[in-house]
């Protein structure tokens, strides 16, 4: 990890590099371990060996490629109807807004782990560390007191948000490939008019969900970044085709968007605060993504770009998705789409996608939970316990997947709950407590402030509309992403 500019910079970084020569045994041990995906040598490194091989670590290219894998999923799809939500002006303006606020969050986070790497001496430092030494760093002597509460905090929203998202993506794959499998033999290959389905029956997407367990359980034991790369890269270029043709479907016959409001009412506008958080899911993955770096000093031009990627694949798909369907527009885009081939392989692509993203948002759980339990029991039973958790963690995500009614408005839920918290709330805040005793601008600290109210308000903001959807829903077994064929 590279190390931020101060007085003692240069000594600071021939420190660093001295220690990266001579790492001591125990790490060196737990090195090899994260290196080696089918050696057998043992149970997967603790957290914060994520990346500590710079030397087998992944190249800027890889790391832009997870960094982008992490952030689009099935959220892209109900873009459309957030900028409906919002108005065809004020949705942009506001896709915009949040995600350089997630962006800049994000660098702060960097920063703040880069400052106390400096300052203890380490090579590396995931998000729940930073924060622990981020409390240790106050002036207030009671969060001194609690900071390992505040590592065991991020810790519990990172891994509920991240199997959050595995649930609802397994409900997405099943959903999808059932409705599929229930069209086909009424799909055709005229694309300019949609024709009343008549469905063949097929079985229940529960049991979906349990023929994807076998299939998600052995993605799952890939424990390594590079490995991971090649799934991330196939799921980039499954979903970027399926993106261009709904992007060339979309852009045909863009009626007049006079009659579209600018600016949709204030009482719709917290719907849109919603979903458009909920899209930035990265959080996660960025510390873990540039501990892995062989040169992890270009990790924040890489960020940036990556962000800026991200988000204007967003602004592209939200209006345009509300250009063309208008007032029209339902929760997902692809229920927009016509029943022909071509727009069925829209979903086959995303299936495929979403299937290989299942393993990447699996990553970061793993390696909070498992090197805990691994340090449990003896070395002989390492893998074992590895292999059964790994597997009794994918079981769970499935089983909440099949339980749960109306998964998407849980996984609302657990998002403006977990991702507020870990992408907007926690990292002004942290860079306050990381700082402030070094001497911090007022400009400063009133804009950590401002950003962090503002993830209160859309955690609360957020909470309340998905609980309010919850109790009002009455139809348990209707999914945001169901497909309807219309004439």
């Amino acid at each position: 990890m590279p190390v931020t500019n101060s007085a003692k910079g240069l000594q600071g970084a021939v420190d660093l590099k001295l220690d990266l020569r001579s790492p001591p045994e125990s790490t060196k041990t737990l090195q090899n371990k994260d290196s080696s995906f089918s050696d057998g040598q043992g149970a997967p490194v603790s957290s914060e060996s994520l990346g500590y091989d710079k030397t087998k670590g992944i190249t800027g290219f890889q790391t832009l490629v997870h960094l982008v894998k992490s952030n689009i999923g099935t959220g892209i799809l109900g873009l459309p109807l957030a900028v409906k939500n919002a108005g065809i002006l004020m949705g942009p303006l506001s896709v915009l807004a949040i995600g350089f606020i997630a962006c800049h969050c994000m660098h702060i986070l960097v920063r703040c782990a880069q400052r106390f790497c400096h300052r203890l001496n380490k090579p590396f430092m995931d998000y729940g560390d930073t924060m622990m030494h981020g409390l240790e760093a106050s002036s207030s002597v009671w969060l001194q007191n609690h900071a390992r509460w505040g590592r065991h905090i991020v810790s519990f929203f990172l891994i509920v948000t991240q199997l959050g998202f595995c649930c609802v993506y397994i409900v997405f794959l099943a959903d999808n490939l059932k409705q599929v499998v229930e069209a086909v033999n009424s799909t055709t290959n005229n694309c300019h008019y949609n024709d009343t389905v008549l469905l063949t029956p097929t079985m229940d997407s529960r049991l979906y969900m349990v023929a994807f367990t076998p299939i998600l359980m052995l993605l799952v034991l890939i424990q390594n970044l590079r490995i991971l790369t090649v799934f991330s890269m196939l799921a980039n270029v499954s979903m970027v085709v399926s993106l261009v043709i709904i992007t060339q479907y979309i852009t045909q016959g863009i009626p007049d968007p006079n009659q579209l409001p600018l600016v949709a009412s204030w009482k719709t506008y917290p719907l849109f605060f919603g979903t458009a958080v909920s899209s930035f899911e990265s959080i996660g993955m960025i510390l873990p993504l540039e501990n892995k770096m062989k040169d992890s000093r270009r990790f924040p031009a890489i960020l940036s770009l990556g962000m800026s990627i991200v988000t204007a694949l967003y602004v592209c798909i939200g209006t345009l998705g509300y250009l063309r369907f208008g007032s029209g527009i339902k929760a997902s885009i692809t229920l927009n789409l016509p029943n022909c081939w071509l727009y069925q392989s829209v979903k086959l692509l995303y299936i495929f996608g979403i299937m290989c993203t299942y393993a990447l948002l699996f990553y970061v759980p793993a390696k909070i939970i498992i090197p805990f339990a691994v340090s449990q029991v003896s070395k002989r039973w390492a893998v074992p316990v590895d292999l059964s958790i790994r597997f009794a963690m994918v079981c769970l995500t499935c089983i909440l997947a099949i339980l749960i009614p109306r998964l998407d408005l849980v996984i609302s839920l657990v998002g403006s709950v977990s991702g507020s918290a870990l992408a907007l709330i926690i990292p002004p805040l942290l860079e306050i407590t990381t700082y402030y005793s070094e001497g911090m601008s007022p400009l400063t600290i009133a804009k950590d402030a401002l950003i962090s109210i503002l993830g209160f308000v859309g955690f609360v903001v957020g909470t309340y509309e998905a609980l309010e959807n919850l109790i009002q829903s009455k139809d348990p077994h209707t999914f945001s992403n169901s497909t309807v064929f219309i004439q």
